[in-house]
């Protein structure tokens, strides 16, 4: 069995602040952190994804209520893509797999990506 270090660390005395002139005065910076960057997550129209699916996506994974639903997925079809949601950059590449995975079973070929704001 090996024994353990019963000694005191030794430790680094401080400046005598009475002697004068040596002593060193350190400045406390706060650390700031960034917000995270924010991605839009962003459906793009198709010809064969029926409208309905795309209202139940962003009912299910977007928490939209069913007009908000709609008014999204009209915005989908007429300009040719929409936002669904805005959301810090892991959640929003969770929710556009969520949604492609959605789409490949339901065997829709609806496809959502997700982009900074800049």
């Amino acid at each position: 069995m090996v024994d353990m270090a019963t000694r005191i660390p030794k430790t680094t005395p401080l400046p005598d602040r009475t002697a004068g002139g040596d002593a060193v005065v350190l400045e406390r910076r706060p650390l700031r952190t960034q917000p995270p960057q924010m991605h839009q997550v962003v459906l793009l129209n198709d010809d064969f994804t029926p409208m309905e699916f795309v209202v139940l996506v962003l009912q299910e994974f977007f928490n939209k209520d069913r007009e908000a639903a709609t008014q999204i997925m009209l915005k989908i079809h007429l300009q040719g893509k929409g936002v669904c949601g805005v959301f810090p950059k892991d959640i929003a590449a969770t929710k556009v797999d969520q949604v492609q995975a959605a789409a490949r079973e339901a065997g829709h070929p609806l496809q959502c990506l997700h982009e900074p704001i800049e």
